[in-house]
């Protein structure tokens, strides 16, 4: 399995601080944002990294991440010339992936749970794909999850009267057929490919399978769960 995480985007939520810097290079604790999410695919065993950002930033992303040497893995980097979407920046990673399953991490997203189960788990699948939830207070902010006993029902894209309270958080596992449902899916209402219009064609297909992560997490998009991350990792050592 691959791993692709997804720092593009403006962070026009942290502006300020983001008027000068990518927002997934912002310190979380005593390291820099997107080091999470690495160390978190590394850990979990995969070490073959495709690193996605934009066009400005790619070359501090570069310069603070390198080969990959430091964290025991190999990078790629792609360009996202245009913030259209996580689905359109996933798309970028199909010669990536070449026909191999990935582990797609928003850059945002910080957790100290080790993800390695969840890898097992999806590797044992026969086929599809794999979400994490997680419940949050404020689920009108995320992908939300519809759920029965077993089964993702649907997913609800920011609604304004959320079905649960359990949002889709930015972890997701995909095998190859991802690439062919991206290019068939139009754009949203909001003008982006969403990941949510992939991951509802999955569940259209029987195909999504998920987990709940237990451990903590936040994603670090807005000034309070900013605030949040960095007292969560700043209390949590990373070996």
């Amino acid at each position: 399995m691959k791993g692709v995480v997804l720092a593009g985007g403006k962070g026009t939520r942290l502006f300020p601080l983001t008027k000068v810097t990518n927002k997934h290079l912002l310190p979380i604790g005593r390291e820099p944002m997107i080091f999470n999410p690495v160390k978190r695919l590394v850990e979990a065993g995969i070490t073959d990294i495709l690193i996605i950002t934009s066009t400005e930033h790619m070359g501090e992303i570069v310069n603070l991440l390198g080969s990959g040497s430091e964290f025991q893995c190999n990078f790629t980097y792609k360009v996202q010339e245009s913030p259209s979407g996580i689905a359109h920046a996933l798309a970028l990673a199909e010669n990536f992936a070449g026909g191999d399953r990935i582990f797609v991490i928003l850059g945002d997203n910080i957790t100290t749970q080790n993800l390695s189960k969840f890898v097992k788990d999806f590797s044992n699948q026969e086929k599809g794909a794999k979400v994490l939830l997680k419940k949050v207070d404020e689920p009108e902010r995320y992908g939300v999850a519809a759920i029965d006993e077993h089964h993702i029902v649907k997913i609800d894209e920011k609604p304004d009267k959320p079905d649960s309270d359990y949002a889709v958080i930015g972890y997701y596992m995909y095998d190859d057929q991802v690439f062919d449902i991206i290019r068939d899916i139009g754009l949203s209402p909001r003008g982006e490919y969403e990941i949510t219009q992939v991951n509802n064609e999955y569940i259209k297909r029987n195909q999504l399978t998920f987990d709940i992560l237990d451990g903590e997490w936040t994603d670090a998009g807005t000034f309070e769960s900013y605030l949040f991350a960095n007292k969560m990792m700043m209390n949590f050592k990373d070996d």
